[in-house]
């Protein structure tokens, strides 16, 4: 599932795409991508100028003229393809309907847009598995549904303090501290791939149990998380085979992963052999002697 970085990539790459663009027409196949009724999609979709695109947690807000905003939530294996006169790009699970001709058997909302100059273009929002979802609310409730009310704070905002982070960790201080981390309620947008890299970074074993950390180590965990989203988006998201970027290329962060996808390999730092284990259901990668778990 793509992680705050990628989303973040995604709302960068449509933004230059989707800005002030008109919508024509939406052709949708699939309620559970789709599930508001045909009237609110007339009233308050159609003909609706694009005002923004923004981003909250692994979710896409699309704001709107008409007061409402496209809420899209890709998931596994959703993708968001743009095709105009000259231009085309794809985001999101990079298979072969990135580059083959739509709608196919994978598309499930159809939107047409027209720009000032009466130009038209198509969105198509894929998705195989169908687990993704696409949501029309008024833009003033965006907060308020229940998805949203869920998260955490933003890992990336100034109002989320080394202080915040650290009280919102200790909600769950007896749980390990990957699973906290991967806790969307807790802090949004930290996936598989982040949690593995931040806590090498920070020598936290996955499974530490989240009260016993240090003032200081809790202060490293922030900074690292920070610092590796920030690496992150500037790459253009991670390599997973789940990411594509909005023009249609893999992101580059995994070139500069320190353990994820890397068992096997030695640790850049003490040289030791990565290795995979699994922490609250997931695989994870550590190493062994700079994160030893502390009895």
């Amino acid at each position: 599932m793509p992680e705050l970085p990628e989303v973040e990539t995604v709302k960068n790459g449509l933004t230059k795409y989707l800005s002030n663009k008109t919508i024509l027409a939406v052709d949708y196949d699939w309620d559970k991508s789709f599930p508001n009724s045909k009237g609110y999609v007339d009233n308050y979709l159609i003909e609706a100028k694009i005002l923004k695109l923004r981003r909250r947690g692994k979710a896409l807000i699309i704001d709107l003229d008409s007061g409402y905003s496209l809420l899209i939530h890709l998931k596994m294996t959703g993708q968001l393809v743009y095709k105009g006169k000259d231009q085309k790009f794809g985001a999101g699970h990079p298979n072969d309907s990135l580059v083959g001709s739509l709608p196919d058997k994978s598309t499930r909302v159809t939107i047409k847009l027209s720009d000032d100059n009466q130009n038209i273009s198509t969105l198509f929002f894929n998705d195989q598995r169908k687990f993704g979802w696409m949501r029309l609310v008024p833009t003033i409730e965006v907060e308020n549904i229940n998805f949203m009310k869920k998260l955490g704070p933003e890992p990336l905002e100034p109002t989320t303090t080394s202080k915040v982070f650290k009280q919102r960790l200790l909600r769950r201080k007896n749980s390990g501290i990957k699973a906290v981390l991967l806790d969307q309620t807790v802090i949004a947008g930290i996936g598989n791939i982040y949690a593995d890299e931040c806590l090498w970074m920070s020598k936290i074993h996955p499974e530490t149990r989240t009260g016993s950390l240090s003032d200081a180590a809790m202060n490293k965990l922030f900074v690292h998380i920070k610092q590796v989203f920030t690496t992150s988006i500037n790459s253009g998201g991670s390599t997973d085979k789940n990411y594509v970027n909005a023009d249609g290329q893999k992101g580059s962060y995994l070139k500069f992963a320190k353990v994820f996808r890397r068992e096997g390999q030695p640790c850049e730092r003490c040289g030791s052999e990565i290795i995979k284990i699994k922490v609250a259901g997931r695989g994870t990668h550590i190493c062994p002697k700079c994160q030893r778990l502390k009895k």
